[in-house]
């Protein structure tokens, strides 16, 4: 089923996300509190296949884990890489597989032709918000440059207060290692604190990433400056 989201949909979107981002930076409540549990997963990853067919067979794994725990897969709504491969096997499981693309790709005939829902948006900025309003968690796969740019936007909302969910990475044979590094340098360098550094969960199997989701507790991320210092 194909929805396209409309100029209106969108606004909605925003004003949703804007009050969110109001209750969360100002009501005096703990986030920890306001984690609910998780029945949808965005899936990040490679509209291409990659080097390896490890690649593609731990999306199958991650997708397999998903339909067990009667989890719906959110993702960029292509048939194409492994991105196609997860979808393929989460609906071949019986599991539901929601995408979300623009019509500038869908309109390249890029799109999955048989989820359970697709929904078309007008940019790309109305997919990445409306894949985050229907995901509980963020699991980034090994990908280019735009699954990069996709986890990298989601964890920094995680960091702003814009939502309370786990962001993680399956590191598939070793494909993010150099990231992690690079990361841990970063921190070392102290443009990022602990609590925004841990916020990014990392593993190698499926089945231990989606157990620590589902015990998963938002930490209070502070900021560099406070309100009391600007």
């Amino acid at each position: 089923m194909t929805k396209c989201l409309r100029q209106s949909d969108y606004m909605k979107l925003t004003v949703f996300y804007f009050v969110k981002r109001l209750l969360l930076t100002y009501l005096p409540f703990n986030r920890k509190a306001i984690m609910k549990s998780i029945n949808s997963i965005c899936i990040y990853c490679g509209s291409s296949s990659g080097r390896l067919e490890a690649y593609g067979e731990v999306g199958c794994a991650l997708a397999k884990a998903l339909v067990s725990r009667n989890i719906r897969l959110v993702y960029d709504g292509a048939g194409i890489g492994i991105m196609g491969r997860v979808a393929d096997e989460v609906l071949k499981l019986g599991g539901q597989a929601i995408g979300v693309i623009p019509k500038a790709l869908a309109h390249k005939e890029v799109a999955h032709k048989n989820l359970t829902q697709l929904h078309v948006t007008e940019s790309m900025h109305e997919r990445k918000m409306l894949m985050a309003e229907l995901s509980d968690g963020f699991i980034a796969l090994p990908g280019g440059i735009g699954t990069l740019e996709e986890l990298f936007e989601i964890w920094t909302w995680a960091q702003l207060g814009f939502h309370n969910k786990p962001c993680g990475l399956l590191n598939v044979e070793g494909y993010y290692d150099s990231l992690i590094v690079f990361l841990d340098h970063v921190l070392a360098e102290q443009f990022v604190k602990k609590e925004q550094r841990d916020l990014l969960i990392v593993e190698t199997n499926p089945e231990v990433l989606l157990d620590r989701y589902a015990n998963y507790q938002a930490p209070v991320v502070r900021k560099w400056v406070g309100n009391d210092e600007i």
